[in-house]
This record gives structure tokens, sequence and C-alpha cells, in this order.
């Protein structure tokens, strides 16, 4: 299942709201992303751009998409950032697919790799 890298920012309004009065935002992600047949991995509080980070897998994109319109449609995210996550073994598919592409069988460069790159 695809896996996904999410990020983002509390609207200062739920900052306040979670030190008046904490609770385990961890676990409400956590349903929600089961909620669409997913699996949440990881939960971070973070420092710098970003206030928190999770790391998700969904069945597809449609799953993703649809648990993280739930979760801000609650109306506590400033700003999210989502990015698809590729094992080491996706990027090594990925890279020999594009070898084939980019060189012929002698290793010289092909005229489709000229015409992709332009």
């Amino acid at each position: 299942m695809p896996m996904y890298l999410h990020q983002w920012r509390y609207k200062d309004q739920q900052v306040k709201q979670m030190l008046q009065t904490p609770q385990d935002r961890a676990e409400i992600v956590r349903i929600a992303t089961e909620a669409f047949g997913g699996t949440l991995h990881s939960f971070f509080y973070c420092f710098g751009d970003f206030d928190g980070v999770a790391i998700s897998e969904y069945p597809d994109n449609k799953a993703a998409m649809a648990a993280l319109m739930t979760i801000v449609a609650q109306g506590r995210i400033l700003t999210v950032r989502t990015t698809p996550l590729f094992s080491a073994e996706e990027g090594l598919q990925a890279m020999l697919s594009g070898n084939e592409i980019l060189f012929k069988a002698d290793g010289e460069p092909s005229q489709t790799a000229y015409s992709v790159a332009r």
C-alpha cells in the first residue's frame, strides 16, 4: 500500500485549545486514518516550519485524500503538505526503468532520452 509523509501547522487558536485541554492528537489522527482503511505508522510534534509530522499508509490515493480532507475539514489545521513516499525497492525499479529509456543496450544515450530531456 502507498505510504505518505504528512507535515502540518496548527492554527493559533488550535494550539491555545490544545494547551487548555490537552489530548492525544495522535490517537485522533489514528482513528481518522483507520476509518479510510489506512495505518498511522508515526506521529511526531516538531520545531521549525511545521508543528507535526506523520507517516501513514493507505490503500490508494483516493483513501489518503479522503482522510486528509476529513481531518482538514475540522478547521484545526492552517497548512498541510502531503508527500507520497516510495520504498528503496520502488526507487531502484524507477532507476532501472529510467535507465532503459535513457541508455541503449550498448550504453550510449538513446535519442528518446534526448527528446525526453528537452
